[in-house]
């Protein structure tokens, strides 16, 4: 039997159905795989599947001692990772019933997200001129829960004079980051991990190391304005880009943090072309 055989063959059993339930499927793998990749619990879960391998190979040989402790273990870890893992499937659902009842509510993200990137674009020019030294940390994909334990927790509208009042040097939270979660100030006064990157320049500070850390342990984008020179960096996958100007810096965040909406924006202006040019035909 060759390929188009056995094509035409499973294809004639092959209902909507059947294409249906993989889809499903396929979904529900989808968004368990990057369930795991956003939080720092994936570890827990390859924890349980490796005793999940080591017990069907035990059952296979039969040993049964092993078998009945693995089995029982299997199970208080499953518990342990819905208890672990309880947030994220928290907001997983909330996202489900947003995107089902209020689809508006995706734009309203939006709209918010843009809101916080011009008011710290704005806050940086401005401790950019005033050499005022800034740490800020927008979360992605990765949760920054355990960097938002370390500081303090508020839950503040992101405009420029809160961020720059956080960032005065007499303040108590200055020394640290801030972290922007949703467009909202989660925490200020955070501690980050340092980089050990040995090829960073060695007139980089300890807000420069800072920020470049945590963009290595993490996909979140951080924004840094030194102290010492005022300039404006950013740090994005461990690479550090200096020298930034506020329009520069602006366009980054938009094109880092909103990447739908700036494809949107292409595709728009490339329609409005090809309509002129079709009105000049």
């Amino acid at each position: 039997m060759n390929v188009f055989e056995w094509i035409i063959q499973y294809s004639s059993v092959f209902s909507l159905l059947d294409l249906l339930d993989v889809a499903l499927v396929a979904f529900v793998v989808y968004q368990l795989i990057r369930l795991i990749r956003r939080s720092s619990a994936g570890k827990a879960l390859m924890g349980v599947v490796l005793l999940f391998v080591v017990l069907q190979l035990s059952q296979l040989f039969q040993l049964r001692v092993i078998s009945y402790l693995l089995a029982n273990t299997l199970q208080m870890g499953l518990i342990a990772l819905v208890i672990v893992f309880q947030p994220e499937i928290r907001k997983a659902l909330e996202k489900v019933g947003r995107r089902n009842i209020l689809k508006g509510l995706e734009r309203e993200e939006h709209n918010v997200m843009d809101t916080a990137i011009v008011q710290a674009v704005e806050a940086c020019a401005a401790m950019s001129k005033s050499r005022e030294g800034a740490l800020i940390v927008f979360e992605r994909e990765i949760e920054l829960r355990d960097i938002i334990k370390t500081g303090t927790v508020l839950d503040g509208y992101p405009s420029a004079e809160f961020l720059k009042n956080i960032f005065y040097p007499k303040a108590p939270l200055h020394d640290g980051a801030v972290i922007i979660q949703q467009g909202r100030v989660a925490a200020a006064g955070c501690m980050l991990p340092l980089s050990s990157n040995e090829n960073l320049s060695k007139d980089l500070g300890m807000r420069h190391r800072a920020g470049v850390g945590m963009s290595e342990n993490s996909d979140a984008i951080v924004v840094i304005v030194s102290e010492e020179t005022g300039t404006i960096s950013v740090a994005i996958g461990g690479m550090l880009k200096r020298h930034l100007a506020p329009e520069t810096l602006e366009k980054l965040l938009r094109n880092e943090l909103m990447p739908q909406q700036e494809e949107n924006k292409k595709v728009g202006i490339l329609s409005n072309l090809l309509g002129l040019l079709r009105v000049k035909r």
